[in-house]
């Protein structure tokens, strides 16, 4: 079984959250942010971009797959319910449909981690996102937080090992 990894930057620093991707072993960041700009030095796209680069983790950036302003407004009001309204009408477009399945593909090759702000994923769309991911593949969801990394450190006989599906053509 392969895994689908989310994680927040919110209540961390760059070198907490690097450090924790490197300790699970992400190989890929798939950002679904719609708006990769953040206020949290080190986490706008071109700054994060370079960092993980010179870390040896791939970035990329899935703006389709970004929650659109007005479900942001409402997560932020709290009105989970009309933000989970607005997003799931927002992921069957065209456009995150066809982002929702070049992850897909993502997932199934290499340890990827889907980036947004929230700390907790239940709070963030990415944790919907996650969830469609599972929903057509043989995938588990496992939520990192980046403000502990040692935390994977002290849980690593516990942690789940990323398998890579093969395709039917390689199986």
């Amino acid at each position: 079984m392969s895994i689908v990894y989310t994680i927040g930057y919110e209540g961390t620093d760059i070198e907490r959250f690097i450090r924790s991707l490197k300790l699970v072993g992400i190989k890929r960041l798939a950002d679904v942010r719609a708006v990769p700009i953040s206020r949290k030095k080190g986490f706008s796209k071109n700054k994060l971009r370079e960092r993980l680069e010179m870390e040896g983790i791939e970035y990329v950036h899935l703006s389709s797959l970004g929650d659109p302003k007005p479900g942001r407004e409402a997560a932020k009001r709290g009105d989970y319910a009309l933000f989970e309204e607005i997003y799931g009408a927002h992921i069957q477009t065209i456009e995150a449909q066809e982002e929702l399945d070049e992850l897909r593909g993502q997932v199934a090759t290499d340890p990827t981690c889907l980036l947004c702000f929230e700390r907790e994923a239940r709070y963030c769309h990415r944790s919907i996102v996650a969830d469609h991911l599972v929903a057509t593949g043989d995938l588990q969801i496992l939520n990192l937080y980046g403000d502990d990394p040692d935390c994977y450190v002290r849980n690593a006989s516990r942690m789940p090992s990323f398998h890579p599906r093969e395709s039917a053509a390689a199986a």
